[in-house]
């Protein structure tokens, strides 16, 4: 919801921000104050017991407050906290979470001891200096400075050495450090194990935990990111640091009934693709893929939304992904040779393998979730965003863990393949030929809307989804494939029924397409003027040519010169061929540009049109350059023996440029009309169902 309409609303003039809490807090304050809201946000009118008589009205009172509450903090900020059911503790939650004070915090520099940091200021600069020598000196001569706040954010001499990078120092001072002096945080809240597992040196690291061991489990509250100090190092993604830091960690530590660091940190994992970590993790506790972490976020959410962790998600050029099929299956020598060669496949390839055993171990638990813990955890939000993303091995695993999840809907009533429809992922929609008889039933479900499969086959596909081809009669030409397909696959009558707006299939792909049509229809013309205008000049000049024949006729028979020479041969038959290929193409182009350009045309008539325009128009170029070509070879081959060299170098280029601008668009549009399909009716199905 914008300022706008919040200011219409009378509540705040504008959405609380970051920058804007205090002018946020008195707006809203007032406004409750003035609706009698005000003694339930602050708790002076506690919650009556529910048999009590002023129950029903403090429960109203706390509706509308919690509702102002939501609506002037705008969706972003109101997602944090959108499971509170008290306006109190939706207040309590936003003062800390946009006033993150120093003072608030117990090891905070008090506000007499302000200014005691400046006697240190000499230390300071000479650790940032990186000058142990001088640091020693200090430090001998200061007593207890090495466990000294030095800095007005409470830093040690630790904290300062490690931010500066001077991790040769940091490595003395913890030697002259006790175990309890390493415990001590700054003003955010972070110990020195916290910094340096953003720095990511493990061995500075090592020497802290050897020293005391219960640093691992020291969070740095205060901190935007705080946690202990192995999700700050997956946060920062130091790989080296995560790996020491998880096996230095008590395990117990990281179990969903001890607190959100478990959840946490897998999530942290999972995003800096940290997989072996990560799947570590799972295999002992395998409740914290589908347990909520300190965001509010669960870990198969992650999973549906990261399409690179998985093979269907991830984009390779040609060799590559036969690189990536062929390792494993032509022996240990050839693989080997794959992966020594060309590293980046084989690393993305077990990425894939190690991501897929995390989502099998997640998917296990979801059969032992009841619904009511189904919803929420998001699953129809994880399942949209899985197929959003053409994530088919997501929906695979998840359909083989729990069958009857393919029955499951969300809100707006739509299943995994109505999404799939919406969607446009036919590799997802694919799987729906998997269920036998099954699959029948589902196409005749209907969503909230009364929308049937073939309604949501009508719908205008995504614009990302549109992008992908190329071409707006391409696009169109699919969007008719899509509907097609369904439509063979749902009742007949369903292509008659009527949504909750009195449309049926046919009328809502019509209004929705309207445009898309259009713009086909002016993509196909330009491309047919274009290549009319190609067409006929090179029938003419063709025509022209079997009439000016090189080296002209004999006086007395009337017989060409060159007629005795085989190059003559292959110029009559090339100029033939030419003229006629290039007459066939501007004739295919008239066709386009004199067709009525109705929704059907776009299926198969105009692309066939297209195509036959092209290829002849580029059998006309090719020939006409090698006519030309044997002409001037038969012309001056007696003096220039060497001329038919440059004479195909030559010929060559713009039937080279021809294929660079044009052949692309040519393939394009044979692979959409006779190979791309959007089932393919898999011959062994990935679930195993046949």
């Amino acid at each position: 919801m914008g300022s706008a309409n919040i200011a219409m609303l009378g509540i705040v003039h504008e959405q609380l921000t970051e920058d804007n809490y205090e002018y946020w807090k008195v707006c809203l304050e007032r406004y409750l104050i003035s609706q009698g809201l005000w003694d339930v946000v602050t708790g002076k009118k506690p919650q009556p017991a529910k048999d009590a008589d002023g129950y029903e009205d403090w429960t109203r009172k706390n509706a509308l407050a919690l509702h102002a509450i939501q609506l002037s903090c705008g969706p972003d900020i109101c997602k944090k906290f959108r499971k509170t059911t008290s306006a109190k503790d939706a207040w309590e939650y936003l003062a800390p979470s946009q006033l993150r004070r120093p003072d608030d915090h117990e090891d905070s520099v008090e506000e007499n001891d302000k200014f005691h940091h400046l006697s240190y200021r000499t230390l300071y600069n000479a650790i940032e200096n990186g000058d142990w020598e001088e640091t020693k000196r200090l430090l001998d001569m200061g007593g207890n400075s090495v466990s000294a706040r030095i800095t007005s954010k409470g830093d040690t001499a630790l904290h300062v050495a490690i931010m500066a990078g001077h991790l040769g120092i940091a490595e003395k001072l913890v030697k002259l450090m006790s175990a309890d002096d390493l415990e001590i945080t700054n003003e955010f809240g972070s110990t020195a194990l916290s910094l340096a597992a953003i720095s990511g040196c493990t061995k500075l690291a090592k020497a802290m935990v050897d020293k005391n061991p219960k640093l691992v489990t020291v969070s740095n509250d205060l901190h935007i990111d705080g946690a202990i100090p192995v999700i700050v190092a997956s946060l920062y993604n130091r790989k080296d640091m995560v790996h020491y830091l998880y096996k230095v960690t008590p395990i117990d530590e990281l179990s969903p009934e001890k607190g959100h660091n478990g959840s946490t940190l897998l999530h942290c994992l999972i995003s800096a693709e940290i997989y072996d970590v990560a799947l570590a993790l799972l295999e002992e506790y395998p409740k914290l893929g589908i347990t909520e972490d300190r965001f509010g976020k669960y870990t198969l959410r992650i999973l549906a939304q990261k399409p690179s962790a998985f093979p269907s998600g991830t984009k390779l050029v040609f060799w590559r992904r036969w690189m990536y099929s062929s390792m494993g299956l032509f022996g240990e020598l050839v693989s080997c040779l794959l992966k020594r060669f060309v590293p980046g496949v084989n690393h993305t390839k077990l990425v894939h393998g190690e991501a897929l055993k995390i989502l099998s171990c997640i998917c296990k638990e979801i059969p032992k979730l009841s619904e009511s813990q189904l919803t929420d955890i998001g699953i129809d939000e994880m399942i949209y965003d899985a197929i959003k993303y053409g994530i088919l091995e997501f929906i695979v695993e998840l359909i083989k863990c729990d069958p009857p999840i393919i029955w499951r809907k969300d809100s707006k009533g739509r299943t995994i393949f109505a999404h799939a429809i919406v969607l446009r992922q036919e590799k997802i929609f694919s799987l729906i030929h998997g269920f036998g008889t099954r699959k029948n039933i589902m196409a005749h479900r209907h969503d909230v809307f009364g929308n049937n499969y073939l309604h949501l086959a009508a719908k205008l596909s995504p614009p990302g989804q549109l992008e992908n081809v190329s071409g707006s009669a391409l696009q169109m030409q699919r969007e008719l494939q899509w509907f097609k397909e369904v439509e063979n696959m749902v009742q007949p009558k369903c292509k008659e029924e009527v949504n909750e707006n009195n449309k049926t299939p046919a009328t809502l792909f019509t209004e929705e397409h309207k445009e898309l049509a259009k713009e086909g229809e002016r993509w196909v013309k330009n491309i047919a003027a274009s290549g009319m205008v190609v067409g006929t000049l090179i029938a003419a000049v063709m025509f022209t040519a079997a009439f000016t024949i090189p080296g002209g006729s004999e006086n007395t028979t009337g017989l060409p010169v060159y007629l005795k020479y085989d190059e003559f041969l292959l110029f009559v038959m090339c100029n033939a061929f030419s003229m006629f290929s290039s007459s066939t193409a501007v004739l295919m182009f008239l066709g386009i540009l004199t067709a009525r350009f109705a929704e059907e045309d776009f299926f198969r008539s105009l692309p066939i049109k297209v195509i036959i325009g092209l290829l002849c128009l580029f059998l006309a170029i090719v020939t006409m350059m090698v006519a030309f070509g044997s002409a001037i070879f038969m012309t001056l081959n007696n003096r220039l023996s060497w001329v038919d060299i440059p004479i195909i170098l030559l010929a060559c280029i713009p039937v080279a440029l021809f294929c660079v601008l044009q052949f692309p668009l040519l393939i394009r549009i044979i692979h959409c009309t006779f190979v791309s399909t959007i089932s393919g009716k898999l011959e062994k199905h990935p679930l195993g169902l046949r």
